[in-house]
């Protein structure tokens, strides 16, 4: 099916300050990363590289429904909530044998492993049969649920039994991809969040490959595949808060020609058959799915991830009224999105549109990069004071624009009344009120435009020193209760 070498991958420890650090560094409207150095998104490729989910294949995509109940207790045969169509964890792990089967303390991962299946094969039926069937779906309900699609609580949601009823096509959905969607839509949530929603290592070694120099990851098994198998997670015994302002500072000031855009270039294919398939979605711009989840890969955002210099392009902004949101919604209802995407399903059919540039620098890109996003690309409390005094200067400049904006509107007035009251004296001059009519009428445009230009710039400083200094307000507080706390 697909998912035997994700079983592989080692157990990770979790980076929560990395984690939020990512986050609020994330464009929801893009769907991509704004580092000061430019956009960087997470890729098919990556996902393959690192978990070796399936990239490949039918989209993953069917009917939801407003209600699972009669549909889970037929494939499952275990209770489920009949209002939030949840299926308990501890049934669905105790029906596995796994509910008490936790790692014991000094056990190692191979040991581990060999219990678990002992416990496994003691617990399920191998001789072919309804209840092999039966155990399977129990346990690919559990694997989606609870590590690869997991949402907040304890309980296990019901979405993808629709495409569990017949076992025999699971394994050609592309998972990989719904993972990968799955990921951005978590990434969308509030920047407190300190967790991300699912596999969460895979974004961490995402972080170890293409920004080494931030020093969150070991190396410690060189040569393993998937990627995933070859990392551990840096510990760090510094507080969570501490240690986010020093990410967050990290990342302000992390050198450009440190960012690795292309970690897989001494990568081979052998031993890999998996990624020979999955080429071909590499390198593409293409509509993701994960039922409800419909949400673009932009990677013509960046194309040096691709070997190419990155070109001016438009920067994606939401509209509702033109292409889904962050998410489609409709759970309420029985909802076929292959209907309701069509257009996005045919995307992903014909893998989407391919990424080119004939840029020969980056500098276009970049200028327009800055004017769209300007201080917001920049999370550190060392850059966010600094913006007082660009507000400062900003409204200097503002009350500028309005003075201007003031002089020629009144000029404006001043010839359009010349011009009602003698238009055959001023034609006599040499004048010609309406020329300077249109001169005047465009200067007024020209401050007015100028003026919205600096307002906005203004607010969003001023939301982003605002959200400094809540930020420098909630880590001194937490300071001065763990020093209480010690004391």
């Amino acid at each position: 099916m697909g998912f035997g070498q994700i079983f592989r991958i080692e157990r990770m420890r979790v980076d929560p300050a990395l984690t939020q650090a990512l986050r609020s560094r994330w464009d929801t409207e893009a769907s991509a990363f704004a580092f000061p150095w430019g956009h960087m998104i997470p890729s098919l490729e990556d996902v393959s590289q690192i978990t070796r989910l399936r990239v490949y294949g039918w989209a993953v995509s069917g009917y939801t429904y407003p209600c699972y109940h009669d549909l889970a207790e037929r494939l499952l045969d275990l209770p489920v909530e009949r209002r939030s169509s949840l299926v308990p964890r501890v049934a669905l792990q105790e029906s596995l044998g796994l509910y008490e089967a936790g790692k014991n303390v000094g056990e190692i991962e191979d040991e581990y492993l060999a219990r678990l299946a002992r416990v496994s094969q003691r617990e399920l039926v191998s001789e072919p049969g309804p209840q092999v069937d039966l155990d399977l779906r129990r346990f690919l309900v559990l694997f989606l649920g609870r590590l690869l699609f997991a949402t907040r609580g304890d309980a296990v949601h019901c979405r993808f039994f629709p495409l569990l009823e017949d076992l025999g096509e699971v394994g050609g959905y592309a998972w990989g991809a719904a993972f990968l969607v799955h990921q951005f839509n978590g990434l969308s949530a509030s920047e407190r969040q300190t967790s991300t929603s699912g596999f969460y290592l895979f974004l961490q070694v995402w972080v170890y490959l293409h920004l080494p120099a931030l020093g969150r990851g070991d190396l410690t098994r060189s040569g393993f595949v998937p990627i995933a198998r070859r990392w551990d997670s840096r510990r760090d015994t510094r507080h969570m808060v501490d240690q986010l302002e020093r990410l967050q500072e990290a990342i302000d000031s992390y050198p450009y020609q440190d960012v690795i855009w292309q970690p897989y270039l001494g990568e081979g294919d052998e031993g890999q058959p998996w990624l020979a398939q999955a080429r071909p979605y590499f390198g593409r711009s293409v509509w993701l799915h994960a039922l409800n989840l419909v949400l673009p890969l932009n990677l013509f955002l960046t194309q040096r991830s691709l070997g190419l210099r990155q070109s001016v392009v438009e920067f994606p902004v939401w509209d509702r009224f033109r292409r889904p949101g962050r998410s489609f919604r409709g759970l309420h209802d029985t909802t076929n999105w292959q209907e309701r995407a069509r257009k996005q399903i045919e995307n992903w059919e014909q893998k989407g549109k391919g990424v080119r540039s004939d840029a020969t620098t980056d500098d276009a890109y970049l200028q327009a990069y800055a004017l769209m996003y300007g201080g917001k690309v920049y999370k550190s409390a060392r850059h966010q004071v600094d913006m007082t005094g660009e507000i400062a200067s900003l409204r200097a400049l503002l009350q500028s624009a309005v003075q201007d904006r003031e002089a020629a509107q009144s000029e404006l007035e001043r010839v359009r009344g010349a011009g009602a009251g003698g238009a055959s004296s001023s034609r006599s001059a040499g004048g010609s009120p309406s020329l300077m009519e249109a001169r005047l009428t465009g200067a007024v445009l020209r401050a007015e435009e100028a003026q919205r230009h600096l307002e906005e710039r203004e607010r969003d400083l001023e939301l982003a020193h605002e959200d400094a200094m809540t930020l420098q307000s909630e880590r001194d507080q937490l300071r001065i209760r763990v020093e209480a706390a010690e004391a």
